[in-house]
C-alpha cells in the first residue's frame, strides 16, 4: 500500500511541479497560486512515507516522477487555449491588459 502512495504522490508532485513551472513562466498566477498548495500536500505526503521505504516503495517512488513529468507537459498542451482563456477573463474584469 505504502508503494502505491508513494508512486501516486511523486507521480502528483513532479505532475503539479511540471505544471507550476510552464503557469509561472506564462503568466498563470492564479493556477499557480492554487497548484502550490497541491505541491505542499504531496510535499508532506512524501516526507511521511519516504524515510523508511523498502526496495519496492523506492522503486515505486522512482517510477512516479518520470510519468508525472511527461503527463504534466501533455496535459499543459491540452489545456493552453483555456488557461488562456481565464488569464484574458481576469484581466478583463481588472482593466488591465487585453480583452
Amino acid at each position: 500500500m505504502n508503494a502505491l502512495l508513494l508512486l501516486i504522490s511523486t507521480f502528483v508532485l513532479v505532475f503539479a511541479l511540471g505544471l507550476q513551472s510552464q503557469l509561472v513562466n506564462n503568466g498563470h498566477f492564479v493556477a499557480a497560486f492554487l497548484n502550490s498548495a497541491v505541491i505542499g500536500i504531496c510535499n508532506l505526503m512524501l516526507f511521511k512515507l519516504a524515510p523508511e521505504a523498502s526496495g519496492i516503495e523506492i522503486a515505486a517512488y522512482l517510477v512516479g516522477g518520470p510519468f508525472g513529468i511527461v503527463a504534466s507537459m501533455w496535459v499543459y498542451r491540452c489545456s493552453r487555449d483555456a488557461l488562456q482563456d481565464l488569464t484574458d477573463l481576469g484581466r478583463s474584469i481588472s482593466g488591465g491588459g487585453k480583452p
